[in-house]
Parts: C-alpha cells; structure tokens; sequence
C-alpha cells in the first residue's frame, strides 16, 4: 500500500505537462496564421471582366445637324383679349370656366347692374322732360313770329321766345348725351366674347368687388398659336423672314415641330440684350396648350458632326468623357464638346473619338479604365429585334 501511493503522485505530473505542452503548441499555431488582404491590396485587384450585350453599345457616326442661332422662347395665342371691367361694380355671376369653349357674343360675366339702371331711368325722363319743353318753346317761338309779321309784338319778345328756345334745345342734346352714357354703362355690366376661343383664365367669383381696370378673365384662340422666342442679339444678322426652325416644345418630347420665321424685331431688349422672332408654324401642327416652353434653332445653315446623346457622355466637372471599346478593354477617353442641337438633343463633340468608334450607351459610375469586357452573344429570340 505505501509503495502505490509512491508512484501515483509523479503519474498525474506527467499527465498536466502534456496538456500544457498541447495548448502551448496550439497557441502558436494561431499565431502563424495567415492576415486578412488590407485596402490596399484589394484595390489592387483586378477588375471583373464587364459582359456587355449588343444594346448597351453605340457606334459613333457624322450626322446632320442645324447649326444656326439658338431661339427660345413659348408658344402663344396671336388673338388674345384680357377682358377688364369697364366699371366699378360687384361680380353677380360667372358664366363660364377655364377650358371651356366660347363664341362671339357669349355672355362670360354679369356685373351688378342696379344703380346704373336706375340712372337710365332718370336719365330717360329727364330726355323727355327736355323733348316737351323744347316742343314748347319752338311753338311759343312761332307765336310770337306771327304776331310780329301782323305789328302786335316787339323785336325784344322775338328776341326772349328765340333765347327760351335755344335753352330748351340744349337742355334737350345735354339729356340725350346722359341717357345715352347710361346705356352704354348698362351695356358693360354684361362681358361678352369678342371671338371665338377658349377661356384661358378666370381671375373672378361672384361676390367680388370688380374696380374699373380689374382683369376679370382671359379669352384666347386656340387655331392662333405661334411660337414668340428669343434670339441673341449677336445673332441677329443671320435671321431673316422666310427662315425654317425647328424646335421641340415641353410636353411633347417625342416630337419634333417646324416652322417659318414671320417676323423679326428691329430692336433689342436694352436689358437681356435679345431680339424678339415670331415663328408660325407648319399648317395643322400648332398644340392647342399656351404659354408652354419652347427652344430650338433656326436654320441658318447645316453642319456634320460627330453626335451623342447626353447620357452617353460622363461629366465630371469642367470635363467630359465616353467610355471606348478598346481591343478587349475599356478606356475612358476625354472629349471636347461643341454646341447642343436643340432639334435632337444631342451634343457635337470636336475631338477625343472619331467616326466608327463603339461607346457604351449609357455609362455607369462603377467602371475602372482598362477594365476587360466580353461582348454578350445576342439570344435567337432577340435576333429579328436587332435586325
């Protein structure tokens, strides 16, 4: 018994020193184990190769494009009325609202006309108090004519009868002259159309206090449209009548409108330093829509030049550039831009590419100069798309 318990003691010594052994080894093994990349090995890795597909390329050609001055401007009625009030009056009624159709004549607004029916009247009866009492003094003034010619009136009771007479026919004239301002009066209570349009804006209720000058409503004709723009006064010596335009009008982005210059200002604006043109435009094309914006250029001349949409150029501040389809990688080329064709909006570009050259259509922000790219087989079904 003694002699086992001797040896037991220097058995589990032996057991903890392996075991310390063991996690010392493992400690070191932890230690030796490779780091994880930094920035800046990552960012020194090569990009992914960029599948491009057939629709996301634009290939660069010369195209025809008007290079004369820019106009700008909107497209507005030739006849248009502002119908103010001709008096001072309260609005009883408002016949009619924006958008809706009117012909000459058509009643659009009814002003209280009270007071100034009351004034016709007095002014009637005080018409033909006049007309009786210059009846009156006309036969009162033959009377005493006669009575003359027989020796049994004076020249002074002529002279009396031909005064009273005088009076009586300026009284008369003075009272036709009120009867007839109150009509008149009475007849603008009543706004009418003087054409036929469309009612382009009411200003007025009924309950509103209408003073003389007040606008009340706006009356325009639709079949009168006409683009007015504006065109920079150092370009003024290449305007003339007779010149074609083509613009493109806010709210129809998809079409393209031309016209002919009818009219050109003599003189600039003093501030903006612009000249005025009036454009008509190509039979049946006008829109029936005023006050929408216009811009586009008269033809003064044409011009080639190597033409992209603006989505397929990439700004980045005062610079410009396009992403070119290299020999199995991408580069990003800068360009030199020239003057935007209104027409088409597209830019000229003067240099960086040239005619042929493939580009992709519209860039994103993640693409990495000299990046490799695979063009992407088109699929059997997009075939005849594509044709």
């Amino acid at each position: 018994m003694t002699l086992s318990r001797r040896f037991a003691a220097p058995r589990s010594n032996t057991i903890a020193a392996a075991l310390a052994l063991a996690l010392a080894a493992g400690l070191l093994a932890g230690c030796h184990k490779p780091a994880a990349p930094g920035p800046a090995e990552a960012a020194s890795a090569p990009a992914a190769t960029l599948l491009i597909s057939p629709e996301d390329l634009r290939t660069v050609s010369l195209q025809t494009y008007a290079s004369g001055p820019v106009i700008t401007g909107s497209v507005q009625p030739e006849r248009r009325a502002d119908l103010r009030a001709e008096i001072s009056a309260v609005v009883q009624q408002v016949l009619k609202e924006n958008g809706e159709v009117v012909h000459k004549g058509d009643l659009l607004v009814r002003l209280d006309d009270t007071s100034i029916r009351d004034s016709l009247r007095s002014a009637e009866e005080s018409s033909r108090a006049a007309a009786q009492a210059l009846d009156q003094a006309q036969r009162a003034l033959a009377r005493v004519k006669t009575l003359q010619a027989e020796g049994m009136s004076s020249q002074q009771a002529l002279d009396d009868a031909e005064v009273r007479r005088n009076t009586a026919q300026s009284d008369r004239v003075a009272a036709d002259a009120r009867t007839v301002t109150a009509r008149q009066q009475l007849t603008r209570t009543e706004v009418r159309a003087p054409f036929d349009g469309v009612v382009s804006d009411r200003k007025v209720s009924a309950g509103d206090t209408a003073a003389v000058g007040k606008e009340l409503l706006k009356v325009i004709d639709p079949a009168s449209m006409r683009f007015e723009g504006l065109v920079s006064a150092d370009r003024m010596g290449d305007i003339h009548p007779g010149q074609a335009v083509q613009f493109r009008i806010n709210g129809f982005d998809k079409s393209e409108f031309a016209g002919t210059v009818r009219h050109v200002d003599a003189s600039a604006d003093s501030v903006t330093r612009q000249v005025s043109v009036i454009v008509d435009f190509a039979p049946g094309t006008a829109p029936k829509v005023a006050g929408l914006y216009a811009e586009g250029r008269i033809s003064s001349g044409d011009s080639k030049a190597l033409l992209l949409p603006e989505a397929t150029i990439v700004k980045e501040g005062d610079k410009a550039y396009v992403w070119r389809l290299g020999k199995g990688v991408l580069a990003k080329v800068p360009v030199t831009l020239g003057d935007r064709d209104a027409r088409l909006g597209n830019v000229a570009v003067l240099s960086g590419i040239a005619a042929g050259d493939r580009l992709l259509r519209t860039p994103g922000s993640a693409l990495a100069d000299g990046q490799k790219y695979e063009l992407a087989k088109p699929s059997a079904a997009s075939a005849p798309t594509g044709a």
